[in-house]
């Protein structure tokens, strides 16, 4: 029996700014083609249906994966068909991965459906997983004796630097790297930004950057083996 993976989208389409985001096309299309070969893959956003993409990834992305993930007839009946994250069970699935994104910061951060079904996979032992600015998703959650999940624990994800490198420090409540900081975990990153690092911290997985999505789409592949 294949497991199944919840692919998780921001239901948000506009910066603290003004400015459009949604979900980030590679940060989807590079472990979907990963994962989906070997898993059942469902998605799921606060609203439901048709999350928003962030159309400046669609610009910017335009190799194989990404373009074929736009036009994919099975995506985009997933997208269709997408669940609210209030009607997740939590049962069902194996992992949970968090796309990426300027969105999650400013929605999946604070919602509270998403902090207690993101705490649930992490104290059922699931893998949870995040990708960019996914792993602002997982501010709120908290293992079973309420302590932040990152705590002591290694992690990566968008940094401060290429934050700033594509000035929008202001477009977001907090920096990612700074915020996770201060719940206790312990930030890495690659050597040069926009490079390829992922980190496995037990059942918690963490991707830097849009180079890191199909990397991180293989280390989930690879705990769920």
């Amino acid at each position: 029996m294949p497991s199944k993976i919840l692919f998780v989208f921001t239901s948000v389409s506009k910066t603290l700014t003004g400015s459009g985001t949604g979900w980030y096309l590679p940060e989807a299309a590079h472990p979907y083609y990963v994962l989906s070969p070997h898993h059942t893959i469902d998605f799921a956003s606060p609203a439901g249906p048709n999350p928003p993409v962030d159309e400046s990834s669609v610009q910017m992305f335009k190799d194989e994966g990404s373009v074929k993930f736009l036009n994919d007839p099975v995506v985009q009946a997933k997208f269709e068909s997408a669940l609210k994250l209030s009607d997740v069970k939590v049962d069902d699935y194996a992992a949970i991965f968090y796309v990426g994104g300027h969105g999650p910061v400013i929605d999946l951060a604070v919602d509270p459906v998403n902090i207690q079904l993101a705490s649930e996979f992490y104290r059922a032992g699931k893998i949870t997983s995040a990708v960019c600015h996914g792993p602002a998703a997982l501010v709120g959650a908290t293992d079973s004796s309420g302590k932040s999940i990152f705590a002591g624990k290694a992690f990566t994800g968008f940094s401060n630097v290429e934050e700033e490198q594509v000035g929008k420090v202001k477009d977001v409540p907090f920096l990612l790297e700074d915020k996770i900081s201060s719940l206790g975990g312990k930030y890495e990153k690659s050597a040069q930004a926009w490079s390829a690092h992922v980190v496995v911290s037990g059942h918690l997985i963490t991707g830097q950057n849009p180079a890191s999505a199909q990397p991180i789409g293989e280390a989930i592949l690879k705990a769920l083996q």
